[in-house]
């Protein structure tokens, strides 16, 4: 009657959603909760899309609330694609950029617009990773081969070279990174682009490099960065959930290089692959409030902020961390390689850290730090009981 492989996937829930719902109901019965778990950003959303929220609402254009074309409006794609090239060097035309509700449904539809041969064809991720990938691909009906990260959580290339075979389709990357925060430098890049172009040739086929970038402009004394000024077998995933704080209303795009091999062939597998899902026609008000706002950048204030102080606070107690240069999580080690353990034990004193074992790096805590700050200063006392405990069971 059901589909129980699904049924066990909605009724399982991540683990993120797990402790977040226990802080939930913490919180409730008055306990006091120090909630990392949700990488919900709590910087309030730029002044310009307050004001373009507003203007839009009440001039209410005609058309405000109505379908728009599959694709999306054609002045805001045309504006992302301008946005993108002016700022990274692309030459991307609107036709090549599909509005999706979220990144979510463009990774979604990347995955199954590569699909030749359901048997055989391999989707690669690199660890450590968005836990929902896996299960991505495998209801595209690919294969997915995930390749392991290094101990400081960047990309082991050597075992990256040895995954790539006869039927990989596409490789995701996604950097800044989560759970890691790690961002690719202009070395990593380059290594990664260099793997990719020679296994090309020994294929003698593209391999797609899809790129899941929603959190591309929250990075510290490094640039922003689009893969697709690097290397033309790429397809853009992007949200802007979180550079625009905007989570709850489901906007961001998908868009093929044009430098890539048979573009249009590929833009149109993707639309048809987004329309088979149901994914078309993304909200219509926030296409219009996006388009005017792409340029708006995030408050780096903040999150830097809390970045640092919990960096600071962390290592000064003991922990080892891996420092983020994007995003806003922090990787913990947990000292006994116990991760699920460690955040068992963090639990019971009202710290909510997600193992990192279903992202790929075993061993690993994430730390969500969009949250206040004074979430972060009450919680260090905590946090030092739980070095404490951890130390004292030895």
């Amino acid at each position: 009657m059901i589909n129980k492989e699904l049924y066990n996937i909605g009724k399982g829930r991540t683990v993120i959603r797990r402790l977040f719902d226990y802080g939930k109901e913490q919180r409730k019965l008055g306990h006091t909760v120090y909630d990392f778990s949700l990488g919900n950003p709590n910087v309030q959303p730029p002044k310009e899309v307050v004001d373009a929220i507003r203007e839009l609402a009440i001039d209410n254009p005609d058309g405000l609330h109505e379908y728009t074309l599959g694709p999306g409006l054609e002045s805001t794609r045309q504006a992302v694609a301008d946005n993108l090239n002016r700022r990274f060097g692309l030459s991307l035309e609107g036709r090549y950029v599909f509005m999706t509700v979220g990144a979510s449904p463009a990774l979604r539809a990347s995955f199954e617009a590569l699909k030749e041969s359901p048997d055989d064809d391999e989707i690669i991720i690199l660890a450590p990773y968005f836990p929902e990938y896996p299960y991505f691909i495998h209801n595209a009906g690919v294969k997915c081969v995930i390749v392991p990260c290094k101990d400081d959580l960047t990309p082991d290339f050597a075992a990256l070279k040895k995954a790539i075979g006869p039927h990989t389709k596409a490789v995701l990357v996604n950097s800044p990174n989560n759970p890691s925060g790690v961002v690719y430098d202009k070395q990593t890049t380059k290594e990664l682009v260099e793997i990719l172009e020679e296994k090309q040739k020994e294929l003698g086929r593209p391999l797609i490099m899809i790129t899941d970038e929603p959190y591309r402009e929250l990075v510290y004394d490094v640039p922003d960065h689009c893969f697709a000024a690097d290397y033309d077998n790429s397809i853009i995933c992007y949200s802007f959930s979180k550079s625009l704080s905007l989570p709850g209303e489901r906007i961001g795009y998908v868009a093929v290089n044009p430098k890539m091999e048979n573009a249009d062939e590929m833009y149109w597998t993707l639309a048809g692959a987004i329309r088979m899902l149901g994914y078309v026609c993304a909200p219509s008000l926030f296409q219009r409030v996006v388009e005017k706002c792409l340029d708006a950048k995030p408050n780096m204030t903040l999150y830097r902020h809390n970045r640092d102080t919990l960096y600071k606070e962390l290592t000064r107690i003991g922990f080892e961390c891996i420092k983020p240069q994007g995003a806003f999580y922090i990787c913990l080690k947990a000292p006994n390689g116990d991760s699920e353990g460690l955040s068992e034990l963090a639990k019971s004193l009202g710290i909510l850290i997600i193992p990192c074992d279903e992202f790929g790096a075993k061993g690993f805590v994430r730390i969500a730090y969009c949250v206040k700050e004074q979430t972060i200063t009450d919680s260090i006392p905590a946090f030092e009981k739980l070095y404490e405990l951890l130390h004292s069971n030895k």
